[in-house]
């Protein structure tokens, strides 16, 4: 149930790739009393940098003051959030599932309907490896689990700024559809 003004919110930061530095990133957010509902860290695609990638459940003022916070922290490099129109976003999950020599069949019918692999087969269970957003992937946990699920390993929420000629276009696109005097938004925050 989500408190009222609040809403899930996609961040990036880019950061040193030193010891404590996701801590004292997290340790940030939680005094603020702001959930992390989802977090993802790896390699950038500079060296020595890492990647954050949270989703975390708040206001707007909030957010925009736990964001001017991480810019005050020495390894914090930048700091983005996305609207979910300007995102790409995916998940990645393991889920290991029951299955007999009776049901296996029907387990590996619903995997293929959702473009998922399997990943490891043994003769009570079964491991799927599905990536999407969200809902894709909570839609096939609601289906496997009258079979039962055993174990579940999401990675939480990655997320890249779609590229800045596609939200050209979609601005343009918005603006036309909306008529000659509507007002297209304005400006979106570089890469």
């Amino acid at each position: 149930m989500a408190i009222e003004g609040q809403r899930k919110h996609t961040l990036t930061a880019l950061v040193q790739d030193r010891p404590g530095v996701l801590n004292r990133v997290v340790s940030l957010v939680r005094r603020r009393g702001i959930n992390i509902s989802s977090l993802a860290v790896g390699h950038s695609e500079t060296p020595e940098l890492s990647r954050l990638t949270f989703v975390i459940d708040g206001d707007d003022y909030s957010v925009e003051q736990a964001t001017k916070q991480l810019y005050k922290l020495i390894d914090v490099v930048r700091v983005s959030e996305f609207a979910e129109d300007q995102v790409v976003a995916r998940e990645l999950a393991l889920i290991k599932v029951r299955t007999t020599a009776a049901s296996r069949s029907e387990v590996i019918e619903i995997v293929d309907i959702f473009r998922a692999k399997i990943v490891d087969v043994a003769p009570s269970s079964i491991i799927v490896e599905i990536t999407g957003d969200e809902e894709k992937i909570d839609a096939l946990m609601a289906l496997l689990k009258p079979f039962g699920i055993r174990e579940v390993m999401r990675s939480g929420r990655l997320a890249m700024q779609r590229g800045q000629e596609i939200l050209a276009q979609r601005e343009k696109s918005q603006a036309s559809s909306n008529g000659p005097h509507a007002s297209a938004p304005t400006d979106y925050e570089g890469a």
